[in-house]
Protein backbone atom coordinates (compact mmCIF):
# COMPACT_ATOMS: atom_id res chain seq x y z
CA UNK A 1 0.00 0.00 0.00
CA UNK A 2 1.16 3.17 -0.78
CA UNK A 3 -0.51 6.98 0.66
CA UNK A 4 -0.63 9.31 -2.14
CA UNK A 5 -2.71 12.49 -2.69
CA UNK A 6 -5.53 13.15 -5.04
CA UNK A 7 -3.87 15.50 -7.49
CA UNK A 8 -6.02 15.97 -10.42
CA UNK A 9 -8.77 13.67 -12.82
CA UNK A 10 -8.58 12.21 -16.07
CA UNK A 11 -11.31 11.69 -19.01
CA UNK A 12 -11.14 8.55 -21.42
CA UNK A 13 -13.93 8.43 -23.90
CA UNK A 14 -12.06 5.02 -25.44
CA UNK A 15 -11.24 2.68 -22.85
CA UNK A 16 -11.31 -1.27 -22.11
CA UNK A 17 -14.86 -2.12 -21.30
CA UNK A 18 -14.34 -3.06 -18.04
CA UNK A 19 -12.91 0.50 -16.63
CA UNK A 20 -16.51 2.22 -18.30
CA UNK A 21 -18.23 3.98 -15.54
CA UNK A 22 -15.29 4.05 -13.51
CA UNK A 23 -13.66 7.11 -11.78
CA UNK A 24 -10.53 7.71 -13.06
CA UNK A 25 -7.89 9.62 -10.61
CA UNK A 26 -4.60 11.22 -10.89
CA UNK A 27 -2.84 10.57 -7.53
CA UNK A 28 0.79 11.78 -6.30
CA UNK A 29 2.79 9.35 -4.03
CA UNK A 30 3.42 11.28 -0.74
CA UNK A 31 5.52 10.28 2.30
CA UNK A 32 4.14 9.65 5.96
CA UNK A 33 3.63 12.94 6.52
CA UNK A 34 1.45 13.76 3.42
CA UNK A 35 4.23 15.90 1.56
CA UNK A 36 4.91 14.66 -2.23
CA UNK A 37 7.64 12.25 -2.50
CA UNK A 38 6.92 10.80 -6.08
CA UNK A 39 5.57 10.61 -9.41
CA UNK A 40 2.13 11.35 -10.39
CA UNK A 41 -0.07 8.60 -12.22
CA UNK A 42 -3.62 7.11 -12.17
CA UNK A 43 -5.88 4.98 -10.52
CA UNK A 44 -9.15 3.76 -10.54
CA UNK A 45 -11.47 5.44 -7.34
CA UNK A 46 -13.52 3.05 -5.69
CA UNK A 47 -14.75 5.40 -3.04
CA UNK A 48 -15.57 8.61 -4.30
CA UNK A 49 -12.54 10.08 -3.51
CA UNK A 50 -11.75 13.89 -4.36
CA UNK A 51 -8.91 16.40 -5.24
CA UNK A 52 -6.87 17.37 -1.83
CA UNK A 53 -7.79 13.48 -0.50
CA UNK A 54 -4.90 11.65 1.31
CA UNK A 55 -5.68 8.11 -0.08
CA UNK A 56 -4.21 4.53 0.61
CA UNK A 57 -3.54 2.56 -3.10
CA UNK A 58 -3.30 -1.08 -3.78
CA UNK A 59 -0.85 -1.44 -6.93
CA UNK A 60 -0.53 -4.43 -9.51
CA UNK A 61 -2.17 -8.03 -8.74
CA UNK A 62 -3.63 -6.34 -5.00
CA UNK A 63 -4.93 -4.06 -7.15
CA UNK A 64 -7.16 -6.01 -8.57
CA UNK A 65 -8.87 -7.69 -5.82
CA UNK A 66 -11.77 -5.55 -5.02
CA UNK A 67 -15.34 -6.08 -6.28
CA UNK A 68 -15.34 -3.34 -8.67
CA UNK A 69 -11.64 -4.06 -10.54
CA UNK A 70 -12.41 -7.34 -10.19
CA UNK A 71 -10.66 -9.27 -13.90
CA UNK A 72 -10.08 -5.71 -15.06
CA UNK A 73 -6.89 -4.11 -16.90
CA UNK A 74 -6.08 -2.56 -13.45
CA UNK A 75 -2.63 -1.08 -12.04
CA UNK A 76 -3.76 1.08 -9.21
CA UNK A 77 -6.77 1.33 -7.32
CA UNK A 78 -7.95 4.03 -4.01
CA UNK A 79 -9.05 1.57 -1.45
CA UNK A 80 -9.41 3.63 1.33
CA UNK A 81 -9.62 7.70 1.95
CA UNK A 82 -7.32 8.89 4.85
CA UNK A 83 -9.24 10.42 8.08
CA UNK A 84 -6.12 11.02 10.07
CA UNK A 85 -2.26 10.32 9.97
CA UNK A 86 -0.37 9.97 13.54
CA UNK A 87 3.54 9.20 13.07
CA UNK A 88 5.58 9.26 16.60
CA UNK A 89 2.52 10.19 18.68
CA UNK A 90 1.64 13.26 16.44
CA UNK A 91 -1.51 13.53 14.54
CA UNK A 92 0.33 15.25 10.79
CA UNK A 93 -2.53 15.01 9.04
CA UNK A 94 -6.26 15.76 9.31
CA UNK A 95 -8.86 15.28 6.59
CA UNK A 96 -10.49 18.71 6.70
Amino acid sequence: MFIAKVIGTTISTIKDEKLTGRKLLILRQTDETGAPSGKPYVAVDTLDAGIGDLVLTAHGSSGRQTAITSNSPVDAVIMAVIDHLEVGGQVVYRHQ
